[in-house]
């Protein structure tokens, strides 16, 4: 299977320069990250708006070793959550922050990191809109759950992501789906061993399709990131018996993936929020977009072939 090869790459030093270095890559990049910067990003939060679509905006960026990179992440995301005031868009998008960026990994870590993203969180509040906490590897997750927790006492609409493919998520899910919670489900995205995670497709797929309906059926309010339409058919459904109206659940995929069904869905009345990334430390979120999907990787190699 080449989607662990790819995630073996996304932390190898040698690959990212050989990558980075390809002519072609910046153009596939901006498939799925379509600014460096702010003013770059800005006519795409207000091009997905005026199409019914919300956001939720990640500045991408992992390997923090310094405590100063953490306080640089924080402010790239307080500069955001600045300009969408002044654009007055913050009820339209939230931001998805990776505890990691913000110094999760470094002494002291889970501390430094919740000083980091609070002012974060509190900005976001301050213009109508939230912050859902992304996992990572399964090493960190007891951190981000934990930092969850503590954000919710004064900030309860924060979000966090769990992730299908973990053992653990169905028992972390019935946690968590309590009034008020919001819970982004995803399959996974990083190479976790097998003591720990599900290795097969069929099983992540059913993995999710349980820890779904344990949402569905939670006071919480689920987030379904998908894009696999057997998937969102389920939850269409896991909704309907759950009895849930169109706004208490949303869909969310990313930016450059199935963009037709983001409309299609939106204009079916259901909320659709694009996760969309940006900045210059792109190497590793582009690399697990390739790992997720076959045909994410055909299309980076076609366009290398055509371009060589």
């Amino acid at each position: 299977m080449l989607g662990p090869v790819i995630l073996a790459a996304s932390r190898s030093d040698r690959m990212r320069r050989l990558i980075s270095a390809a002519p072609v890559t910046k153009q596939v990049v901006d498939r799925f990250i379509p600014g460096e910067t702010v003013d770059e990003i800005v006519p795409i939060i207000r091009d997905l708006s005026d199409r019914g679509l919300e956001l939720t905006m990640d500045v991408v960026g992992e390997d923090i070793t310094r405590p100063e990179q953490a306080a640089a992440a924080r402010d790239a995301y307080l500069a955001l959550i600045d300009r969408l005031k002044e654009l007055e868009l913050g009820t339209r998008a939230e931001m998805s922050v990776k505890l990691s960026m913000f110094g999760q990994a470094l002494e002291g870590g889970h501390e430094l990191a919740l000083a980091n993203v609070r002012p974060v969180v509190e900005a976001a509040a301050a213009i109508g809109t939230t912050v859902t906490l992304d996992a990572e590897d399964h090493t960190t997750l007891d951190s981000m759950l934990a930092i969850h927790e503590e954000l919710r006492k004064d900030f309860p609409q924060t979000g966090c992501v769990i992730q299908a493919y973990l053992f653990r998520t169905e028992a972390d899910a019935r946690r968590l789906a309590e009034s008020g919670s919001r819970v982004r489900l995803v399959k996974g995205a990083y190479k976790e061993p097998a003591e720990v995670a599900y290795q097969q497709k069929h099983e992540i797929d059913k993995a999710y399709v349980r820890i779904l309906k344990i949402l569905m059926e939670g006071a919480g309010y689920p987030m379904i990131g998908s894009h696999d339409p057997r998937l969102i058919s389920i939850a269409q459904e896991l909704a309907r018996t759950a009895g849930r109206k169109l706004d208490e659940y949303e869909f969310q995929m990313l930016y450059g993936i199935r963009s037709d069904e983001h409309l299609r869905l939106a204009a079916e009345g259901h909320r659709m929020r694009v996760y969309t990334a940006y900045g210059t430390d792109w190497y590793g979120y582009f690399m697990r977009r390739l790992a997720e999907k076959p045909a994410n990787l055909r299309f980076f190699a076609r366009s290398m072939l055509t371009r060589g």
